[in-house]
């Protein structure tokens, strides 16, 4: 593989975070993170980043609230 450089390691980090990228891709931004500090502090600010936005995401609506949706659902379908 070869070296794909910071602009490009920086414009597809995003999409590198949810492996959303062509498993060539992943190996060359995988390895200029492994050589470039800049780039890897980013990578590690935005996998911080994408952890928090997770873990906060995980909230559930009350289960009365959830009731009432489900049951206005089912009137709407009918």
């Amino acid at each position: 593989m070869t070296d794909c450089g910071c602009e490009k390691a920086k414009a597809e980090l995003e999409e590198y975070l949810h492996r959303e990228v062509s498993d060539a891709d992943f190996l060359d931004i995988s390895e200029h993170l492994a050589g470039c500090d800049d780039c890897s502090t980013e990578h590690l600010i935005g996998l911080k980043l994408t952890e928090k936005v997770r873990t906060a995401c995980q909230e559930k609506a009350p289960e009365e609230l959830r009731a009432s949706v489900l049951s206005r659902l089912g009137e709407l379908q009918s």
